[in-house]
């Protein structure tokens, strides 16, 4: 059986305008009235976002102080994840189509995301996303999980599937170093899309097997790979006397 394990934002979700927005508010409720600021264009920003350039120095380029910008990178961390401005993402153009395709092709399907029970609920009832994934095929943080970090946190997620779904040639496909650390963890096939929060630079430093554009690309590539070793199957057993 093969089975694609996804993360929800990047992949599947644009996040892009739900956090500028943060951003943008963020500069709003941190800056003084007459403080001129730099608010940074939304593709400006996103580029260093994708670049890991930290929150305060995000801040301190769009003309906060130092203290301010620690303040900034403080309520980023607080607020970008909260439910109020969940409602900003949009489905990754393609992505619902891709994720019909996977459907059609009778592909195991599951999602591994860190967000927590009620932010993937919001937006798989938001989207009507939930028809493709069962209530095993989902795993996210409970609503009440004390998180450490994502690259820490993610691996347990998959140790979790890995225990519960049964055997299949899995492959992993992400946008942040959390989920490549994750399928690395298990010896999975990981798929980057540049689709996410991370740019190609970012995303190479964490030795995926492969780095596409999108879902769509991502679902193309295994399917190739699936026909390829199908292919060379029935090679070696035309060949066998």
């Amino acid at each position: 059986m093969l089975r694609l394990i996804t993360d929800f934002d990047g992949p599947i979700m644009d996040v892009s305008e739900r956090y500028y927005r943060v951003y943008q508010i963020g500069l709003e409720q941190v800056g003084r009235p007459d403080q001129p600021l730099n608010c940074l264009s939304k593709a400006d920003f996103w580029e260093l976002k994708r670049a890991q350039v930290p929150e305060r120095q995000i801040g301190r380029m769009s003309g906060l102080d130092e203290s301010q910008a620690e303040t900034f990178a403080r309520y980023r961390r607080k607020t970008v994840h909260t439910l109020p401005y969940l409602k900003y993402d949009q489905p990754v153009p393609g992505a619902i189509a891709t994720l019909e395709r996977i459907q059609s092709l009778g592909i195991d399907l599951a999602v591994m995301t860190m967000r927590r029970e009620r932010e993937l609920d919001d937006a798989f009832a938001r989207y009507d996303l939930g028809r493709f994934f069962p209530s095993d095929r989902r795993y996210c943080l409970s609503n009440d999980y004390v998180k450490t970090s994502d690259v820490e946190d993610k691996p347990l997620l998959m140790e979790r599937a890995m225990a519960e779904l049964p055997p299949a040639s899995n492959w992993m496909i992400g946008d942040t170093e959390a989920d490549l650390a994750a399928a690395h963890r298990y010896s999975i096939k990981a798929i980057a899309v540049l689709s996410g929060i991370r740019n190609r630079e970012q995303l190479s430093h964490h030795a995926p097997h492969y780095i596409v554009d999108h879902l769509a690309a991502a679902v193309d590539l295994v399917v190739d790979h699936l026909a390829a070793a199908v292919d060379l199957v029935l090679h070696h057993e035309n060949m066998t006397p």
